[in-house]
C-alpha cells in the first residue's frame, strides 16, 4: 500500500550543483519524500537540456524519478527566491552557518523551501540573508560535510519524519 502524500507543501531549491549525479539522487530522494517540486536554479543541470536531450547522468542516478518528480528549471535564484517568499514560504537553508540549528531542532511549517547550496562553496551570503531559517546537520567526524545527495536524504526524511 502506497504512503500518502504529506499535506505540507514542501519543495526543494538547488541552486549551482555541479554534479549531475547528484541532481538525479536528490530528484529520487525528493519523490521518495513526496516533495510537491524541485527547482533547479543557476547552472544546476537539468533532466532534459534545452533541445530536448536527456541529462544521461540524471537519468543514471533518478531511475525515472526524473519523469516523475516535477521539476522547473529557474536561471535566476533571487528571483525565484522572492517569487517563493511572495508565495508564503518559508525560505530553509540547509547550510553550516554561526546561525544555524540542529536540523532535528526543526519544524517545517505548511509551506516550507529547503534550499541546498553548491558542492564545494555552499550557499552564499546573499542567499543565506533571505532565508527565515538556517538549519545544518551536525558533523562528529573529520570531515566537515556531507555529500548534497545525501545531506537532502537526511533531511527530508527527518524533518518530514517519513
Amino acid at each position: 500500500m502506497a504512503l500518502k502524500k504529506p499535506q505540507k507543501e514542501i519543495v526543494v531549491v538547488l541552486p549551482d550543483i555541479r554534479s549531475a549525479l547528484n541532481v538525479g539522487s536528490i530528484l529520487r530522494t525528493a519523490d521518495a519524500a513526496g516533495i510537491t517540486k524541485v527547482w533547479l536554479a543557476g547552472y544546476t543541470p537539468a533532466p532534459m537540456d534545452k533541445f530536448g536531450r536527456v541529462n544521461k547522468q540524471i537519468n543514471k542516478t533518478a531511475l525515472g524519478a526524473e519523469q516523475a518528480m516535477p521539476w522547473e528549471k529557474a536561471e535566476d535564484i533571487q528571483k525565484l527566491l522572492r517569487r517563493l517568499a511572495r508565495a508564503g514560504f518559508d525560505l530553509v537553508a540547509v547550510e553550516q552557518a554561526t546561525k544555524a540549528i540542529d536540523y532535528k531542532k526543526f519544524k517545517p511549517r505548511t509551506k516550507t523551501a529547503f534550499i541546498f547550496g553548491n558542492e564545494a562553496e555552499g550557499l552564499p551570503p546573499k542567499i543565506l540573508r533571505r532565508c527565515c531559517q538556517v538549519i545544518e546537520i551536525p558533523m562528529r567526524g573529520k570531515k566537515e560535510s556531507l555529500n548534497v545527495a545525501v545531506a537532502a536524504g537526511i533531511i527530508l526524511f527527518r524533518t518530514l519524519n517519513i
